[in-house]
């Protein structure tokens, strides 16, 4: 599989976008979409960011709003300063998380943004986007110790 590399004196303003998997160890501000591919944000990475990918790892430090397809990691040494919309999560003991977690299963994210796109909505009223939380298939895992600070939106 291809990765392509973003170095530590790197800065990137704008749009990164593409099919190959991203490693950060940079810094990146305004948006990232890989939608079919893992973005990995390194020890020495800086993202300031809205992130669209399948998969994100966080090692370093991320400030904007997340979606991701299959999986969101925040490893030990990480920081995440923004919201999150992710079937699966996994928060290791150390990382920092400060936003709004909404974990979905991913036929329901489909579902969503197809009725959101068709109609125009903004948002589904709260009982149904708790039920898409509570679907089956939906997953989070925190380890002992690790900080998280969240808001339940309505």
């Amino acid at each position: 599989m291809e990765q392509a590399t973003i170095g530590r004196s790197v800065v990137i303003k704008g749009e990164v976008s593409g099919a190959e998997s991203l490693y950060v160890d940079g810094r990146i501000e305004g948006t990232v979409n890989f939608a079919d591919s893992r973005v990995t944000i390194g020890r020495s990475g800086v993202i300031v960011a809205n992130i669209n990918a399948k998969e994100v790892v966080i090692m370093g430090t991320v400030t904007g709003n997340i979606h991701c397809t299959d999986r969101l990691d925040i490893r030990s040494e990480g920081s995440l300063v923004g919201d999150v919309v992710t079937p699966r999560i996994c928060v290791e003991d150390g990382a920092v998380l400060k936003g709004a977690v909404e974990v979905r299963a991913a036929q329901q994210q489909n579902e969503k943004s197809q009725a959101q796109s068709k109609s125009g909505e903004a948002t589904k009223s709260a009982e149904s986007t708790k039920a898409a939380a509570a679907g089956a298939g939906a997953s989070a895992s925190l380890a002992h110790g690790s900080k998280v600070m969240y808001t339940e939106s309505n």
